[in-house]
């Protein structure tokens, strides 16, 4: 199958302003060092061998709990990467910032039971968790220390425990910076 390296540059693009990758980028950053190895073992192949170790090592060192199954646009961007947490089941648009100690995570039971999907242009700000069967939708801004059990429409802004949605244009204007392919 294998994956594009066009993801990767739109990654890239997202998070510096240059589709090329750096080694001294690599070596400085550890949320886009992540994103690199991470693209790596969703390519598949050969790369999957080569990056899951240092991929894994990176994940225990920060605490982050991003699998290769977990599906995800370009310009994946993680802002302080530590102890963030994706469900290997959620869906993850074109330029998503998740940020530290986020969680987009799986209900087992009732009738939000499933895993999140989030659109084009999401930020998820420090310590929020999204839960459940929910669409979150594009242009959607998660505020820090949100709970967000319920779809999301796009243009909001999701607060509070529980969640309260404020509708806003342009909600995350200011927060998402060099947005990829035309978002």
């Amino acid at each position: 199958m294998g994956l594009s390296p066009r993801i990767f540059a739109l990654d890239s693009f997202h998070t510096y302003g240059s589709k090329r990758t750096s080694l001294s980028l690599l070596a400085k950053d550890l949320g886009y060092r992540y994103v690199f190895y991470l693209r790596q073992c969703q390519a598949g192949g050969i790369r999957k061998l080569l990056f899951a170790i240092p991929r894994k090592h990176l994940s225990n060192h920060c605490g982050i709990e991003i699998g290769p199954c977990v599906k995800c646009g370009g310009g994946l961007y993680l802002g302080h990467p530590w102890a963030i947490t994706v469900n290997g089941n959620a869906t993850l648009g074109t330029n998503v910032n998740l940020s530290k100690g986020c969680t987009i995570g799986a209900e087992n039971r009732g009738q939000r039971k499933g895993v999140p999907t989030l659109g084009n242009c999401v930020f998820v700000g420090v310590n929020a968790t999204v839960v459940g069967g929910v669409s979150i939708g594009d242009d959607v801004l998660i505020a820090p220390g949100a709970y967000v059990n319920q779809d999301v429409p796009a243009h909001s802004i999701a607060v509070g425990n529980p969640c309260r949605i404020i509708p806003r244009e342009n909600a995350t204007e200011g927060y998402i910076v060099r947005r990829v392919s035309g978002y």
